[in-house]
């Protein structure tokens, strides 16, 4: 099989001390040469002062770092403003999002009327003023909010002919899920690069609860694997390392060479899997 691509995502930390311990994860996993590492952003800028603190001590490190920016409760002279800070500050990666309801991620979005409306629009905005590196969001399943394929698919359009130059999914449960909507995408005329969302989350009773309110099906299968060890917070590390290992070889078997991990500030599942698809393995020496 080809070679694969790593990309992880984090999560700002709240804390110093979660500063200082992301940034040790983030370089542990750099021994896998990550394409790129990012740092999400909440919404109506929560997140903006420890997301712009882990992005530039990332940056400092040595990795390749992005910043997640969104639409949301932000006029677009502020947005701009904040491009230009990464901009200056050296970073030259961004993931331009749409971003959610600051009443929640099932409360109706609504554009911030002197803002970017949509991820579309933000995408213009930066590439206008910016030579930055620009990944978006992909939906396997469909958006929420998409009413059918042909809205989802010409969503994803609209953000690629604004420049953006991939996009990375949300997580799914089946490789099947995934390689269908790429041929969809496909077919619609899209080539832009698409990157498969890996989640990374032993805790899979929460995982079902998130996956239920932003669209994604926990097939009858999967949840009956890890159902029956929903105590042994061991055994689902280790079920979740084995799943995704799985996950990722099914997508590599159909083409697939580039993978996003969903990591949760946590090192050890991601590197474990990253390992097994970097490292070569050992031969067996015949005496």
């Amino acid at each position: 099989m080809s070679a694969v691509n790593l990309s992880y995502e984090f999560f700002p930390p709240k804390s110093e001390r979660g500063q200082k311990n992301l940034l040790k994860v983030a370089q542990k996993l750099s021994r896998f040469n990550p394409g790129f590492v990012s740092v999400t952003y909440g919404a109506g800028g929560t997140t903006q002062a420890p997301t712009f603190d882990a992005v530039t001590a990332m940056s400092n490190a040595g990795l390749s770092t992005a910043a997640h920016l969104t639409c949301v409760d932000a006029s677009r002279a502020q947005i701009d403003a904040i491009v230009d800070q990464y901009y200056h500050a050296g970073i030259r990666r961004i993931v331009a999002l749409r971003g959610d309801s600051p009443d929640g991620i099932d409360a109706a979005y609504r554009p911030t009327p002197d803002g970017y409306a949509y991820a579309s629009d933000l995408v213009a905005g930066i590439k206008s003023r910016r030579d930055i590196d620009i990944s978006v969001s992909a939906y396997p399943e469909r958006h929420p909010e998409s009413g059918t394929w042909d809205a989802e698919i010409d969503n994803l359009k609209r953000k690629a002919d604004a420049g953006a130059d991939r996009a990375i999914t949300q997580y799914f449960f089946k490789a099947e899920t995934f390689l269908s909507f790429l041929e969809k995408v496909r077919a619609a005329g899209v080539t832009l690069p698409i990157v498969p969302g890996i989640m990374l989350q032993p805790n899979f009773e929460g995982l079902c609860n998130m996956s239920a309110k932003c669209g994604v099906a926990v097939p009858g299968d999967v949840r009956a694997r890890f159902d029956r060890i929903t105590a042994d917070k061991d055994a689902l590390k280790a079920e979740t390392t084995q799943f995704a290992r799985g996950l990722i070889e099914d997508l590599r078997a159909g083409g697939v060479t580039d993978f996003h991990l969903y990591t949760l500030n946590k090192s050890g599942i991601a590197a474990q899997i990253s390992r097994s698809l970097t490292m070569p393995r050992r031969q067996n020496r015949v005496a």
